[in-house]
């Protein structure tokens, strides 16, 4: 990997990357509103919406696991182009879709296309992460601080494409929304070719694919810990409450449903916005630059068990005699934007602790073996929001959502902190 001297300008290529972070994850959540709510409107089951994204997410496994070999051998700048340009060629092949299509062939093609955009989100992601811990300065908490603009502001921005992809729906169909984004998404990645600055790491020719196995007992932790952690989270997000929000807010109607996508679609923004806005803003909130590494892992465990409290009451509250269903919406957007405020914090603490837990020479190895656990969770979440809403609605699945959250709290529960030999290694 790149020598330290050898960096670019810190700054100007944090921002490159992040601009091209930015970029796709806006087309990645508007690209995920766009076919839930055409799908569920064409007659999709929640488990047939389920299926749709279940590729995605074991092309995110995959992905990771080899992403962080392909990296170490070819380099960063290579990973996140390739990210990039992946994500426009899926948009593209969207675009191709007929409606005259049986839906078992319907299914197995968004399933590829889904599975080609998993490939491209977590090469980007992995990209971005890794650069992080290239670029940020290490000293007064520097390294939590950046990881969390950066991935605090990659969330607002998937939260506003949540409700792009709604609008667009609304406003110009399927097909001219993803051919309008695949336009848009071509040209940002022309303008990050051209300004990304020289000096990132352009790989080692003797990594070795075996090396992606962590044998740190942290990283090995806290990969499991965000299993359950995303796996919690996605069960009620990607199917269950979508749908249940549908079935409250729409009549049938054409106008009933536009209304209906763009209520859904602005809760599912203010919820990745408020996500991002705290994740941003967690080193301030946890203090970080006046903690030590042994705080920062305390944190962890004591925020997960704080997490799980939240999806356990919402359970108790479904299985409650409701009364009017706007009392029981009420209670679930309540319930879940406080989800999303404690969950941020997690999400932050476990972006960092991965960062920290690894060195240098084996970051891109680390960084893409626990997002192969973050997209493992992601799956397991989006098969079980399915299954779940659909044999016991609401209590089922936000019942999965907080045992979930217990068992990331017990993996969290297993993190120490590193030895001063460890840290200086």
């Amino acid at each position: 990997m790149t020598s330290a001297s050898q960096r670019p300008d810190g700054l100007s290529a944090y921002m490159a990357v992040t601009a091209a972070y930015w970029a796709f994850m806006l087309t990645d959540g508007a690209l995920r509103m766009l076919v839930l709510l055409h799908f569920h409107t064409l007659g999709f089951s929640p488990v047939q919406l389920a299926y749709l994204f279940v590729l995605y997410e074991i092309a995110g496994m995959v992905t990771n696991l080899a992403a962080g070999w392909i990296a170490a051998r070819f380099g960063l700048t290579a990973t996140l182009y390739a990210g990039l340009t992946i994500q426009v060629l899926a948009l593209l092949a969207l675009a191709q879709l007929d409606p005259g299509w049986t839906i078992g062939v319907s299914v197995a093609f968004v399933m590829v296309v889904q599975g080609a955009s998993g490939v491209a989100k977590d090469l980007t992601k992995m990209s971005s992460k890794s650069a992080v811990k290239l670029l940020a300065p290490t000293e007064g908490g520097g390294l939590f601080r950046w990881v969390a603009v950066l991935t605090g502001s990659k969330n607002a921005v998937k939260g506003l494409g949540f409700l792009l992809g709604a609008a667009l729906l609304a406003g110009f169909g399927f097909t001219g929304a993803v051919l309008g984004m695949a336009g848009v998404l071509f040209l940002i990645l022309v303008a990050v070719l051209l300004a990304m600055p020289p000096g990132l790491p352009k790989g080692r020719k003797g990594a070795k694919f075996s090396e992606v196995f962590s044998k740190s007992a942290n990283v090995n932790w806290l990969s499991a810990a965000r299993v359950f952690l995303f796996g919690a989270r996605d069960v009620w997000f990607v199917v269950g409450i979508p749908i249940y929000f549908y079935a409250v807010l729409s009549d049938g109607s054409e106008a009933g449903n536009r209304s209906a996508f763009f209520l859904i679609g602005g809760f599912m923004a203010l919820w990745v916005i408020l996500y991002g806005i705290v994740q941003a803003t967690a080193p301030r909130l946890l203090g970080a630059g006046a903690r030590d590494e042994a705080d920062l892992v305390a944190a962890a465990r004591s925020w997960a068990w704080g997490l799980a409290v939240v999806p356990a009451l919402l359970t108790l509250a479904a299985l409650l005699p409701s009364g009017p269903a706007p009392w029981l919406t009420l209670t679930l957007v309540g319930g879940l934007l406080a989800f999303g405020a404690v969950f941020a914090v997690n999400s932050s603490l476990h972006s960092y602790l991965i960062l920290a837990f690894t060195r240098a020479e084996r970051v891109t190895m680390d960084v893409g073996f626990y997002y192969m656990a973050n997209a493992g969770g992601r799956l397991l979440g989006t098969l079980l929001s399915g299954l779940t809403y659909q044999w016991g609605g609401l209590p089922l699945m936000l019942g999965t959502a907080a045992a979930m959250v217990a068992l990331s709290a017990l993996a969290a529960g297993r993190l120490q902190p590193r030895t001063t030999s460890e840290i200086s290694a």
